[in-house]
């Protein structure tokens, strides 16, 4: 899972970064409110934390806009205020957890685990057309015929991806920022081999599921289910 990590105390920042590596987390960081901003609302993230006070831009404001712009990412507001009214309006704004400074890297830790089960729990599987993706099995199944097929890595977040945007053309800077990272280097090449191969399991078990090519845009899931006459 993705973490953004909006903090302008640089050294705070990586020390939460690099802890939650340790835990298997994919962690981005900003250091400013403007940045963070920016970073926030691609919809990237399964989870955001965030600092109130930031240079350019508040965490109040971020988290409006998150908001405001239905994003879902679960979010942990840290500061160093401890006053009931501002921990109030961030719960108000639609804050899932608050945390002051100074605190205990590992309450933070176990503060992004609990939340990021709790999503996780939300579902155990994706839907469209045909088939379904069970998320804790990593089985992607066809519905009417119950053949499945195993899908891993990266080949298993690019369909997830996908499956949470069906009959939407998405852009290949949107799935290398999601899937890669917004520091990722990877090329082209790379996201048309995992395509093909996503394309070759959903073949393999018989679904009318197909990921196509839009022209100079990007690609689109989309679910073909008009029988040959």
């Amino acid at each position: 899972m993705r973490i953004l990590v909006v903090e302008d105390e640089a050294r705070l920042a990586e020390l939460v970064s690099d802890r939650l590596k340790k835990e298997k987390y994919t962690v981005d960081i900003s250091n400013d409110g403007e940045d963070g901003m920016y970073n926030a609302l691609t919809d990237i993230y399964d989870l955001i934390i965030l600092d109130i006070m930031l240079p350019n831009v508040s965490g109040i404001e971020i988290l409006k806009n998150i908001r405001k712009n239905n994003i879902k990412a679960k979010v942990i507001m840290l500061t160093a205020k401890g006053e009931l009214d501002d921990k109030l309006l961030g719960f108000e704004l639609g804050t899932d957890d608050y945390l002051t400074k100074p605190f205990h890297i590992d309450e933070l830790v176990a503060r992004v685990n609990v939340q990021l089960r709790k999503k996780s729990n939300d579902t155990n599987t994706i839907e469209f057309g045909d088939i379904y993706l069970d998320l804790k099995k990593c089985n992607l199944i066809n519905k009417n015929t119950n053949d499945s097929i195993n899908i891993i890595n990266k080949e298993f977040q690019l369909l997830e991806y996908f499956l949470n945007n069906p009959n939407q053309v998405l852009s290949k800077e949107l799935i290398y920022d999601k899937v890669w990272g917004m520091d990722s280097d990877i090329i082209s090449n790379n996201l048309e081999a995992y395509l093909s191969f996503i394309r070759k399991k959903l073949k393999i078990i018989d679904s009318k599921v197909s990921i196509k090519s839009a022209r100079n845009l990007g690609y689109k899931m989309e679910y073909n289910n008009e029988e040959i006459k």
